[in-house]
């Protein structure tokens, strides 16, 4: 299997076209190894999957192949935590704001609608995490300006779901995850995170 250095250099220079997302800036080292580690182990087990870096806000998507097809910034849940809201079924107004987190962990995803009948891709159905589409939103919140800030600060204001641009969903997240089932990597932002996917090796290397 290609290594990710090659992937990556493949990906970026691929210059997938301003629907595909910012390409660009620092990956961090996480991300790199979790994309290595899914890769090398075949962990996917032959689908697409998926790498959420909450502390970068970027989702990053790979082809079944390994090869990456796109990464884009994203917005996350507004709570710092690795865990899922025991709230997250309530009305998402009644949801603590200190229990809007999105939960770190593998998981096996797959398309569906949610309850207005939008294309989402679930990543945790239990808890209604999914990946979806920018919404239209209380323009105080400034949702379009976060995502296209040169920062991850400002990037946590979702209930917990992962959510990025329409172009990237369409042209990315739709024609992969959003077709098949897949898996979905969401690195924590607390613990360790090699232990939590069972990759050898220190957390602080």
């Amino acid at each position: 299997m290609r290594g990710f250095a090659a992937l990556w250099l493949m990906g970026a220079c691929a210059a997938l076209s301003a629907h595909a997302g910012e390409l660009g800036g620092a990956v961090s080292a996480e991300a790199r190894t979790l994309a290595q580690w899914a890769i090398d182990t075949n962990d996917a087990q032959g689908r697409p999957f998926a790498i959420v870096d909450k502390n970068d806000a970027r989702l990053f998507v790979f082809a079944a192949d390994g090869s990456l097809l796109g990464a884009a910034p994203a917005l996350l849940g507004s709570a710092k935590g690795d865990t899922p809201s025991a709230a997250v079924r309530r009305v998402p107004e009644r949801i603590p704001v200190d229990e809007r987190t999105t939960p770190a962990g593998r998981f096996d995803s797959e398309p569906g609608h949610n309850d207005k009948g939008e294309a989402i891709v679930w990543v945790d159905y239990a808890n209604a995490i999914a990946i979806h589409r920018l919404r239209p939103a209380d323009p105080a919140a400034r949702r379009p300006q976060r995502l296209a800030s040169p920062t991850p600060a400002d990037n946590r204001i979702s209930l917990g779901c992962i959510v990025v641009s329409p172009a990237f969903y369409d042209a990315v997240v739709a024609t992969t995850l959003g077709r098949e089932r897949g898996a979905v990597y969401v690195l924590p932002e607390t613990g360790g995170w090699r232990a939590l996917f069972g990759i050898p090796g220190r957390d602080d290397l």
